[in-house]
């Protein structure tokens, strides 16, 4: 039983019923959460907290219990849960492919502890897991070459060429898919920045988007189509999988 959910539905006046009404639930369903103590997936845990004024981690606190930031973990919950990614990045190597060297590259600018980095970093290749499970989801990446061609940290060739590596060899996997936007492309649709569009079991779609000071879920539906567009616009830039690798096995090479 799951008496942190029940204080909250009291407090707000909710009930089993008219919380399943509000987010689209069997109330068997939302009934099996508050009496079995049954976690919802990520999507519906958010909306629940929402409607509830709570947050995730006081109605279910064992499952945030991780080294991710607090704002992230609910996107987090939602990777883990998918069943299909679709993502593009402009100037990184996406956190799923990344080795731990180009991690914690990435957190050098920041104003943060080594204690910090050191969970930031491990929080992110533990992330990595979902790529060799039985089932992992399907994941198709689109970047732009200059992720390629950016050092990670001045005069440290030998971290790209590892990085660049590791994304081929990830390219390779079987539940993965890498394109390459040429540098050569004028301008297109991916220079409006990065984007994440991930498709649920029951077939829900969300999106997240990064920005210099905070990360935003997108469930809007009109939102998620006009995302949908630009994702097909970019990949039709892109160079196909097997080009795509082979230019990252080059990249790689030139890495000294």
């Amino acid at each position: 039983m799951n008496h942190g959910l029940i204080a909250a539905m009291v407090e707000a006046g909710e009930t089993a019923d008219s919380l399943a009404a509000q987010v689209g639930v069997d109330p068997k369903t939302a009934q099996r959460w508050v009496s079995l103590g049954r976690i919802p997936r990520p999507l519906r845990r958010s909306q629940l907290a929402t409607i509830l004024g709570r947050d995730v981690k006081d109605l279910w606190p064992d499952v945030l219990k991780r080294r991710e930031p607090v704002w992230f973990r609910p996107w987090v919950e939602l990777e883990r849960e998918a069943v299909a990614l679709r993502w593009f990045e402009l100037a990184w190597v996406p956190g799923l492919f990344q080795t731990e060297a180009y991690a914690r590259a990435t957190l050098a600018g920041e104003t943060l502890t080594p204690e910090e980095v050191n969970a930031l970093a491990a929080a992110r290749i533990d992330r990595q897991a979902i790529l060799h499970r039985s089932r992992p989801p399907l994941v198709v990446v689109a970047i732009d070459e200059a992720v390629l061609r950016r050092p990670a940290v001045r005069d440290d060739g030998a971290l790209m060429r590892e990085q660049c590596e590791h994304l081929a060899a990830c390219a390779e996997l079987p539940g993965v898919q890498v394109h390459v936007v040429p540098a050569g492309t004028p301008m297109y649709s991916g220079m409006g920045g990065p984007f994440i569009l991930a498709e649920m079991p029951d077939g829900v779609r969300v999106a997240h988007m990064d920005g210099q000071i905070n990360a935003q879920i997108i469930t809007d539906q009109v939102d998620i189509a006009t995302l949908e567009r630009r994702w097909a616009r970019i990949v039709g830039e892109a160079l196909p999988r097997v080009t795509s690798l082979d230019l990252i096995k080059k990249a790689a090479a030139s890495w000294t």
